[in-house]
This record gives C-alpha cells, sequence and structure tokens, in this order.
C-alpha cells in the first residue's frame, strides 16, 4: 500500500500543527500547565486562537501532542510496512511496543513533566483512542475485509490494551501493585517495570483474535 506525499495544503497543516505543539509544551515547562491560555499557545505559534481551535480541543491535549506527535499513523504506517507473512498480531504488538517505548530527543523530561501533573496525565491515556482509526484501515487492508466491523474491533481493542499497560506503567508512588489505583491524585508518579514488557502482556491475549481473523480471510 503506497501513499502518496501530502500536498502543500497538508504540509502547511502539519507545519501548524507541529508549532502549536511546540509552543504549547514550551510555555506549559516555563509557566505550568495552568498558567498557559489557549491565546498564548496560538500567539506563540503565530496563529489566531480560531485556528488553534481547528487542531486542538484543550491546551492539555496540545501540550501532550507535543510528546505523542503522530503516534497513531506512525503505528499504523508500521504495521502495513510489515512483510505479509508476518503475522498481524506479532506485527501490531511490534509497532505499539516501538513507537511507545521512543521518546525520542528531549522525550524523557517531556513525558516526566506531563505524567507527573494528573490533568495531562488523563490526556495523555486519552490520547491512545487515536490509535483506533488508522489501525482499523490498515487491519481491514490487511485482512481484505473493509466492510467488516472486524477491523474496528481488533483495533479499538488495541487501543484499550494500550490504555491498560500505560495505566499500570504510570502508577503512584506508594500504591499496591494489585490495586485499582486512581490516576487523579498530583504528586510523583512512578513508572513501574519495563513499559515494553506491560505493553506486550496486555496485547497478548489479543493474539488468537487476530490469528482468527486472518484465517477466515486466507484463500
Amino acid at each position: 500500500m503506497t501513499t502518496p506525499p501530502p500536498g502543500l495544503r497538508e504540509r502547511k497543516k502539519q507545519a501548524t500543527r507541529e508549532a502549536l505543539r511546540a509552543a504549547a509544551l514550551r510555555l506549559a515547562m516555563e509557566h505550568g500547565p495552568d498558567r498557559v491560555r489557549v491565546e498564548d499557545i496560538a500567539e506563540a505559534a503565530g496563529v489566531s486562537p480560531r485556528t488553534y481551535n481547528n487542531y486542538f480541543a484543550s491546551r492539555e491535549q496540545a501540550i501532550v501532542s507535543a510528546v505523542t506527535a503522530d503516534r497513531e499513523a506512525r503505528i499504523a504506517a508500521a504495521v502495513a510496512a510489515r512483510p505479509e507473512e508476518v503475522r498481524l498480531a506479532e506485527a501490531v504488538t511490534e509497532a505499539v511496543v516501538e513507537q511507545y517505548t521512543d521518546a525520542g530527543e528531549g522525550g524523557h523530561e517531556a513525558l516526566l513533566f506531563i505524567t507527573t501533573r494528573p490533568a495531562l496525565r488523563h490526556a495523555f491515556l486519552d490520547s491512545t483512542a487515536c490509535i483506533e482509526p488508522p489501525l482499523s484501515a490498515v487491519i481491514a487492508e490487511r485482512l481484505g475485509d473493509t466492510g467488516a466491523p472486524t477491523a474496528r474491533v481488533l483495533a479499538a481493542s488495541v487501543a484499550a490494551a494500550v490504555r491498560i499497560a500505560l495505566e499500570g506503567w504510570l502508577r503512584p508512588a506508594g500504591e499496591d501493585a494489585g490495586a485499582v489505583g486512581s490516576l487523579d491524585a498530583g504528586g510523583l508518579v512512578v513508572p513501574v517495570g519495563s513499559l515494553s514488557d506491560r505493553l506486550r502482556a496486555a496485547l497478548a491475549p489479543l493474539a488468537p483474535s487476530f490469528d482468527a481473523a486472518e484465517r477466515r480471510v486466507q484463500p
């Protein structure tokens, strides 16, 4: 599946989105997220507040997007790039693990900033829902099953599994390992164990469903 290069309009939109992300994170880290207004972010990015609202629904979403930036599209692209002989379950798992464990330059500091603030932490977790649409399209293409709900169900299950893995990883300090904890409280949040291992463990129960879907479409 070959994706044509983006046109000028799309490149401009992407540049605006990136400018807003960068401005939101920089201002939040300089002044604190509660002291940053949408107007401040828009001005720093050189656009109007109205333009800002075309890209992000809240300041938290914009701040978190600086870390999650197009991760869902990269996951889908990584799955699409895998050879057809690779099991779909394996392709999805490896794509998710790769994209969630590569923080990039300056990413670790930004991630720590986000995970120690409840509103940003929730926006970070909510961003996992964005995995579903592009991944659903890639799964449907892979299965040759674009009209059935199978791809959407599988992609939604992946998004839910990723959120569960992140919730377990971002457990508040001092919370019992077996407790269903609240991420609402502020203060220190301690990443627990290997994120890669948590993601693989959360996605593992989905493998039989992926395998069954592939078997149904095999000639």
